[in-house]
């Protein structure tokens, strides 16, 4: 068997891995908060498994042709929970708002196909310069690291710190980034995939416990739109076509941070197709209940951490994963995995998007004033991912999921202050002082 061979067995499995691990969650806490019936969850779960994988062969094939995973945004993920939370203080029913975001992301992926189709995309392209995308990555990797630093650290039935697990935790976390340092080449590009595995069987042997979810992959009733069908709750339909727009942001910032990372062309047509694939597979899956789809930028920190740039385990990855999509047992098998297992090698990847974010910069200083261009969105973001969405319930209801939502909230203000704001005078005045 030849090394290289045996290297691709190895990469595709840690695709897998990755994109099952960033995918399971997200339709099983979708069809939570709707109040899904369990086998209608299971639904979710093996479509989510099944589409996203050919979401992913397709992007790196005929889309972006990149090595960048294609999965449920979290942006949208987070609207979306946090309208079917708020569904009680709104007065409708959850059907009714589930609707209501059908309805919006179905509209929203059709204006973004007309709107490519009429070259329009370098309207959007505008509004998100270089600054813009170097925010966003800044945002987004804090947001992903609250989310994955929060997931180490496991609470008991008693709302207390679970210690045995944290500390567990830890160590994959100092395990997986001894790798990744001090290994050899061939052994630290599998560092995610080693700190996984080991950390499974601990995790097993330790506590002899496994997570939740083979019921859901394993059992399975269609049902059509399961959380709700398309209707014309005006507000709803607003606030998630606004949100399914701002996600093409994610768009940019992946295909660029990627083609920089691996050096390859991103010309105007990578772009187009990887938003013609993102919206038909966004479109068939919220007929299965699922979140909108988005190139993941933080496909980039895993790409960073593995030093595996070539696109052959990336696919072979996205055919495994619908794989265990049709096949069931491979499904339950995989949802055995411990979450917090998970979310400490995920926290070691998505250390390296901080490092992507810094090199968006390239190299660019900022004096006493201009330092706002950057420092003013991306602190005033963190600050609002810090604030409990509760602090925001007498605000109008159709626009909490933006108030409260700091990426949201500090890509807005970016766009907005690098329209008004001439940042070139400022430098020039620091120059001449």
């Amino acid at each position: 068997m030849s090394k290289g061979y045996v290297v691709t067995v190895f990469s595709s499995v840690q695709w897998l891995i990755f994109i099952f691990a960033n995918t399971v969650v997200v339709p099983i806490s979708i069809g939570t908060v709707f109040e899904v019936p369990q086998d209608t969850i299971g639904m979710m779960l093996r479509f989510s498994l099944i589409l996203t994988g050919v979401a992913c062969m397709f992007q790196g094939w005929i889309g972006h042709r990149m090595p960048i995973m294609e999965g449920h945004s979290g942006l949208l993920w987070g609207v979306i929970l946090n309208l079917g939370l708020t569904a009680s203080s709104m007065g409708m029913s959850l059907t009714t708002i589930g609707g209501g975001i059908t309805t919006g992301i179905l509209l929203a992926c059709a204006f973004t196909i007309v709107l490519t189709v009429c070259n329009g995309l370098s309207l959007f392209q505008s509004l998100f310069s270089p600054m813009v995308m170097s925010v966003y990555l800044f945002l987004l990797t804090f947001q992903l690291i609250f989310i994955f630093f929060k997931g180490m650290f496991p609470l008991t039935k008693d709302g207390v710190l679970d210690i045995p697990l944290s500390l567990l935790s830890i160590g994959i976390v100092i395990l997986v980034v001894i790798i990744k340092l001090k290994g050899s080449k061939s052994i630290s590009n599998f560092s995610i995939l080693i700190g996984l595995m080991i950390g499974w069987i601990l995790h097993d042997l330790l506590f002899m416990d496994v997570s939740q979810g083979e019921l859901e992959a394993s059992s399975m009733s269609f049902t059509l739109f399961p959380i709700g069908e398309p209707n014309l709750e005006f507000g709803i339909i607003v606030v998630t076509f606004f949100a399914v727009v701002i996600n093409l942001s994610n768009t940019f910032a992946s295909i660029e941070a990627a083609g920089k990372l691996i050096n390859k062309e991103t010309p105007q047509r990578r772009f187009r197709n990887s938003i013609y694939v993102t919206s038909v597979f966004t479109a068939l899956g919220t007929g299965f209940g699922l979140v909108p789809y988005t190139p993941f930028t933080s496909s980039i920190g895993f790409l960073q951490s593995t030093r595996i740039f070539h696109s052959k385990p990336f696919l072979i990855g996205g055919g495994l994963l619908t794989t265990i999509g049709l096949v069931p047992i491979f499904g339950s098998f995989l949802a055995t995995m411990p979450i917090s297992v998970g979310n400490a090698v995920l926290f070691v990847a998505y250390l390296q998007l901080f490092g992507t974010a810094f090199s968006s910069l390239n190299g660019k200083t900022f004096n006493s004033n201009t330092i706002f261009r950057l420092a003013a969105p991306v602190l005033a973001g963190i600050s609002i991912m810090n604030i409990s969405p509760t602090v925001f319930s007498d605000i109008p209801l159709y626009i909490q999921p933006f108030i409260s939502n700091g990426l949201i909230i500090g890509v807005l203000l970016s766009v907005t202050l690098e329209k008004i704001v001439n940042w070139k005078v400022f430098e020039t005045v620091e120059l001449n002082r």
